[in-house]
């Protein structure tokens, strides 16, 4: 079980209409993301647009959460949902989803039939005892700091620790003021 620390030199980050998306991580590693062949892939995109409308990718689920601001998602025929920090929402992303309101986001895309995906969120100073099973692991440090102090890792803002490949077990995480994003995926 290795960790890794990645920092913003780790990350692809690319412009879009409405602002930038950076990618944290994707699997396999080398995938390219605009080739659509990943199995997962976990980014934050920073949207300045007052409405925008999101990317159609028919053969993923999504899991989106806001990291800072607010906005307001229509998924489908459904009404309006605002989704603010600490709040995560999952939709499938074939559907046509529209948003108001600018933010800066956090979005776990996982391929359907292949992968499952789950996405939580630890805010202030906050002890807990994290337990996803077997599968691909990342704890993004949003703002603030995240230990996990049996492993003796340690990631501040905007840094990530990844780890490819977990054999599922309990992972000890300390926050200090902080926002934080716990991402999980197992293949299906």
């Amino acid at each position: 079980m290795d960790w890794k620390l990645l920092n913003k030199a780790d990350y692809v980050t690319t412009s879009w209409s409405g602002g930038t998306t950076t990618q944290l991580a994707i699997a396999p590693e080398g995938a390219v993301y605009a080739d659509r062949d990943f199995l997962w892939r976990l980014s934050s995109a920073t949207v300045e647009l007052d409405h925008s409308d999101f990317t159609p990718l028919p053969d993923y689920n999504r899991l989106l959460s806001v990291l800072e601001g607010e906005i307001q998602l229509k998924i489908d025929a459904a009404e309006p949902v605002p989704v603010v920090p600490g709040k995560v929402v999952a939709f499938d992303g074939g559907v046509p989803v529209e948003s108001w309101g600018q933010c800066v986001d956090f979005n776990l895309m996982v391929r359907k039939g292949k992968a499952k995906g789950a996405v939580e969120v630890l805010s202030g100073d906050h002890e807990t005892e994290w337990t996803p099973g077997a599968g691909d692991l990342a704890v993004y440090c949003a703002s603030g700091t995240v230990r996990l102090p049996e492993l003796g890792l340690e990631a501040k803002a905007g840094q990530a620790l990844l780890c490819r490949g977990f054999g599922g077990g309990p992972v000890r995480l300390v926050c200090e003021a902080g926002l934080v994003m716990l991402a999980s995926v197992r293949e299906a």
